[in-house]
């Protein structure tokens, strides 16, 4: 590997939520018993250097002794649009298309407020990613789950049937479309994303598609833009994207939108603006300009390299060590999503007491239940794969153990 994927590094009191949030006050996360050091596997950001592009980028930046009002510049969306045409196989976007929002979630509500009043109901998968449980139930819609199933080889599915039906029934013209897969690690094949694309068309529905995923993809598997799969489901879908799950840089705020159509585009625009909120940073244009540099592509395809022997490794000591505990080898992102209903119907242990077992030794994973896991857990691989070993080595001699 030429880039650094194996150094701890300690965050504690670097403006990292991760581990600053353990044994703080109310925030839910008790600190580990004495003898246990944390290891941070809930918040879906990176325990890894980022790519030396990134920081380079911003040093140059800050050579420049001034930080006034400023816009994007074309050198930001070239390097949006030649990240999509190298990485995406998208050929035909331009700087109009692109668009500047503050989050993947504050774009969400825009959409979902542009195309949908309070009340309205509003078509998710479940699992369901919590950020868009919150930001539909923050603005008053009604979420309907279309329930995702497991085929004979535990890979994940959208229900078609199910989809269908629950679109006519409530007449839903409104959908979030999360691609790949979070928290259930799906990366969509082309035929999928086709087939959801005709039942949004034929039932008149806008399309929210979350792909900030779309970068960590397992090799060998391939994103597949929702956007390119047809001329409908390019005019009636609003994408957002983000460096910020790719090169860990949540903390800078900046995500991006592709809207192709123009009625679209002005009313997701028109709702973006009116609140005055919605203003990029310096500092973050000119890092995702370093992240979708030469450099930057190398880093992410040594990164995904990374994470999938770190999925590989995890999913090998699940199946060898942990029985009773299920889980599907994820194709995309760097979370696992376990179901342990076996393992606690057999143990005669609820889901709560298992998180707070696993706690206790330092292991900080999160609660599947907010994702509609009725007795799930999910878990942040993107770690040295050495603080991997050692959590699941925690895991099986203190906590599944029992």
């Amino acid at each position: 590997m030429t880039y650094d994927f194996t150094t701890i590094l300690d965050r504690a009191g670097h403006d990292a939520l991760a581990l600053d949030a353990i044994g703080a006050p109310g925030s839910g996360y008790p600190a580990p018993e004495a003898g246990f050091d944390p290891i941070p596997m809930w918040v879906a950001d990176m325990n890894f250097p980022v790519a030396p592009s990134i920081t380079r980028a911003i040093e140059e930046r800050l050579k420049h002794p001034t930080f006034g009002y400023f816009r994007p510049s074309d050198a930001y969306y070239q390097a949006i649009i030649d990240w999509h045409r190298d990485r995406k196989g998208v050929a035909d976007l331009e700087p109009r298309h692109i668009g500047y929002e503050n989050g993947v979630l504050g774009g969400v509500v825009s959409a979902l407020t542009a195309f949908a009043a309070p009340g309205d109901p509003v078509l998710v998968h479940s699992p369901t990613y919590v950020g868009f449980t919150h930001a539909l139930e923050d603005n008053g819609f009604k979420i309907v789950h279309s329930p995702l199933v497991r085929d004979e080889s535990g890979t994940w599915r959208m229900d078609f049937e199910d989809m269908e039906h629950r679109l006519a029934e409530g007449h839903i013209h409104v959908a979030i479309f999360c691609s790949p897969h979070n928290p259930c690690g799906r990366v969509w094949e082309r035929w999928e994303v086709e087939r959801a694309m005709a039942l949004y068309e034929k039932h008149d529905c806008v399309v929210i598609s979350d792909e900030i995923w779309s970068d960590i993809v397992r090799p060998g598997c391939a994103h597949v833009p929702t956007q390119s799969v047809s001329d409908d489901a390019r005019e009636r879908t609003v994408a957002l994207y983000a460096p910020s799950k790719t090169f860990n840089l949540a903390g800078l705020i900046g995500s991006y939108h592709v809207i192709y159509s123009d009625y679209l585009r002005d009313r997701v625009e028109s709702k973006g603006s009116k609140p005055h909120y919605n203003s990029m940073n310096v500092l973050s244009q000119h890092a995702l300009i370093g992240a979708y540099g030469p450099e930057g592509r190398a880093w992410a395809d040594e990164l995904n390299q990374v994470i999938a022997g770190n999925v590989d490794w995890a999913c090998d000591f699940i199946e060898r060590s942990l029985p009773g505990v299920d889980v599907f080898r994820p194709q995309g992102t760097y979370m696992l999503f376990l179901d342990c209903a076996q393992w606690c119907e057999k143990n005669g242990r609820g889901i709560e007491e298992l998180l707070r077992a696993g706690w206790r030794v330092g292991v900080y994973w999160q609660d599947g239940r907010a994702f509609n896991g009725p007795c799930h857990i999910r878990m942040n691989l993107a770690l040295p794969l050495s603080r991997v070993q050692e959590a699941f080595g925690r895991l099986e001699r203190h906590v599944f153990s029992a």
